[in-house]
């Protein structure tokens, strides 16, 4: 009780030295905003070390580091109206590791469906599908119909010819961001997520997952995959996306209840590219 006391005591100690600050030194600074982000995140850190309440922290993409969350996002969108409508665009021309992602994914993909107690192959949703390369290679092998979102129209217009042969079993394309996109409830066994994670803030990636969630039927699993940084967060200032280690997203997920059921880092990825893992969540 005494040392439980003594924390309190200091909480109140801190919090008393912070409004001082905002009050005399702060009120009219240009900084203002991201001292008070600094304050949260502090006091988050603070609660959850030492006074052990039952807190996740998430590692908050202030405005300070992403130059707004709209601009963050605009800039996104623009790098993206550059990108060529091809297997090349959508490997960011590295197409010799589209045979090894194609392989890994599918091995990834056979431990989570078809068979008891396992997601069933009627439905799939692929999430930043681009031209429909996962869905192409990996989802419509396996399940008998798929959706596609995509926030680029050009991607999802080319789809329809790329994807070939299958595109029948195609059912819906979605041009939504993510941040914008609800998904239908109850409607896929397996919600595929590939290399657009990094394009989320924290919040707007848990609340999509939130949304997943419950669109996922019985059994049903959502797949994430992407690169994982191997420290801290990194922003991408070409194509305005963050890179987060795996501690991070592990960070993020928990506040979605959902539970982390595998995590594999693929490992025949070059070393000179950065980590890719493979989470699947129900």
């Amino acid at each position: 009780m005494g040392e439980k006391m003594a924390w309190i005591k200091a909480h109140h100690a801190f919090k008393s030295r912070w409004d001082r600050t905002d009050n005399d030194m702060c009120r009219n600074s240009m900084s203002f905003f991201l001292h008070k982000t600094i304050r949260s995140d502090f006091f988050s850190s603070y609660l959850f070390l030492l006074e052990g309440l039952p807190l996740v922290k998430l590692f908050t993409l202030t405005s300070e580091i992403i130059n707004g969350e709209m601009q963050f996002y605009a800039r996104a969108k623009r790098f993206y109206e550059d990108v060529p409508a091809t297997e090349e665009g959508m490997m960011g021309d590295f197409l010799e590791l589209n045979s090894i992602d194609v392989e890994a994914s599918c091995g990834f993909l056979r431990k989570f469906v078809g068979g008891p107690g396992k997601a069933d192959t009627e439905y799939a949703l692929d999430c930043g599908c681009g031209i429909g390369r996962v869905t192409r290679y990996v989802l419509l092998p396996s399940f008998s119909s798929v959706d596609v979102v995509d926030m680029m129209d050009n991607f999802l217009f080319e789809a329809l010819s790329y994807i070939g042969k299958d595109a029948q079993k195609v059912k819906d394309y979605f041009c939504f961001p993510l941040q914008q996109f609800t998904p239908p409830i109850k409607k896929y066994d397996v919600i595929w997520i590939q290399w657009v994670t990094g394009h989320l803030t924290d919040k707007d990636l848990m609340l999509f997952l939130i949304r997943c969630k419950s669109s996922l039927k019985d059994d049903g699993v959502i797949i994430i995959k992407d690169n994982v940084g191997r420290q801290g967060c990194v922003l991408d200032q070409n194509d305005s996306s963050v890179i987060r280690e795996i501690n991070i997203l592990r960070n993020i997920i928990a506040k979605t209840n959902l539970e982390i059921i595998c995590a594999e880092k693929q490992l025949d990825i070059p070393e000179q590219f950065v980590p890719i893992w493979m989470l699947a969540l129900k």
